[in-house]
């Protein structure tokens, strides 16, 4: 049988080694602070349209890692709704809406205090109905069977992880409560959210749904840190990145000792090149409100806003294989011939430019500063 350190009798008392994390710590310290400063730079408008691109990132990606893909459009309209914004869209579904509630709660409201009834609020808006696909859970309430964490086809199952029994989960999360609220200010925040990430997933106190509270806590106590409600880098983006990575030095952390030393580097080294990953989208926002900024009096129909966005969201050279005549129409339900014209005009209006190639690898890209 395989020991899980929810087995040792110093459970949850984590040790972990100081002088060894202490230079990623630091290094994590600079970055923050550079990207702090370079959103304080580039005012209101650009910040918030700083806030919307990263939440939108985390809400996408926290439900990737588990394998589910969010209507992209449903998510942008939820954001828009609850964030007060002039463009949200009318339809919007219950599921998304009920991310976006609990993302939003978990930074917005980081000085609230963290309950039992707070998280089960949480799990209901993640399941409004009930059900995780097609099976019904317990919703709003701790699980109450034994809970493990399995891959492979049946027949061929390989158990990762089993969690501790149900009949321990509300006194284990009561323990984690406590802990929550006395160290908030006792330890460095960069290692209060690693851990608590950690001591809850190894819990997993829920049916489902324990990864994403898992990724939302985590976001709340680098909140906390900072005492910065709006969110300027994305840790569950930087995961589902490394999800096969993370997904290894979780299981192999919650085997072994109770030093989770192993496990701390690794979110440090996450949490950095979460933040550096947050610079290049901060700097294509710019570059994108600079472009828009530069052509907003040029004449143009929305089929050119359609395409010219989706060059922009893509970055410099990163719509891969360029804009060419046939993409155009495709993107834009138009001829051949009326897609023609309409790249002929962009380019005339120095709003793109032909890339190399000839005939029919001809493709172009946006004139970029």
């Amino acid at each position: 049988m395989t020991n899980y350190i929810w087995q040792d009798k110093k459970w949850p008392t984590f040790t972990w080694d100081d002088k060894e994390l202490l230079k990623q710590i630091s290094h994590c310290r600079l970055l923050q602070g550079k990207i702090l400063a370079k959103i304080s730079s580039i005012g209101f408008q650009y910040e918030q349209q700083a806030q919307v691109e990263i939440l939108f990132e985390e809400a996408v990606t926290t439900s990737a890692i588990e394998g589910e893909n969010l209507n992209r459009d449903s998510v942008k309209s939820s954001i828009a709704r609850k964030l007060g914004l002039p463009n949200a869209g009318l339809s919007v579904d219950r599921h998304t809406d009920g991310l976006i509630d609990v993302l939003l709660d978990a930074t917005q409201k980081h000085k609230a205090p963290l309950t039992k009834e707070r998280l089960f609020g949480w799990h209901a808006a993640l399941f409004p109905t009930g059900y995780s696909g097609m099976h019904k859970i317990n919703v709003g309430k701790w699980r109450d069977e034994q809970m493990q964490v399995i891959s492979g086809r049946y027949g061929k199952e390989k158990v990762h992880y089993e969690a501790i029994p149900a009949d321990k989960v509300d006194n284990a999360m009561n323990s984690f409560f406590i802990w929550w609220e006395d160290h908030s200010k006792k330890i460095d925040g960069l290692l209060r959210a690693a851990i608590a990430h950690f001591w809850f997933v190894g819990i997993h106190p829920f049916d489902d749904g324990n990864g994403r509270i898992a990724r939302a806590l985590t976001d709340m106590a680098l909140a906390e840190d900072v005492n910065q409600s709006m969110r300027y880098y994305s840790i569950s983006s930087q995961i589902n990145a490394e999800r096969n990575n993370y997904y290894d030095i979780l299981e192999n952390s919650q085997k072994g000792t109770l030093d989770i030393t192993s496990w701390i580097s690794w979110f440090l080294d996450c949490f950095a090149r979460s933040i550096e990953r947050s610079e290049g989208l901060i700097t294509l926002i710019l570059e994108k409100s600079r472009f828009w900024y530069k052509h907003s009096q040029t004449e143009l129909n929305d089929r050119h806003k359609k395409v010219i966005n989706k060059l922009l969201d893509a970055g410099k050279n990163g719509f891969e294989g360029g804009m060419t005549n046939k993409k155009y129409a495709s993107i834009t339900s138009v001829s051949r011939a009326t897609a023609t014209r309409e790249l002929q005009y962009l380019v005339e209006m120095n709003i793109l430019k032909q890339n190399d190639g000839k005939g029919r690898s001809v493709s172009y890209d946006i004139v970029w500063e």
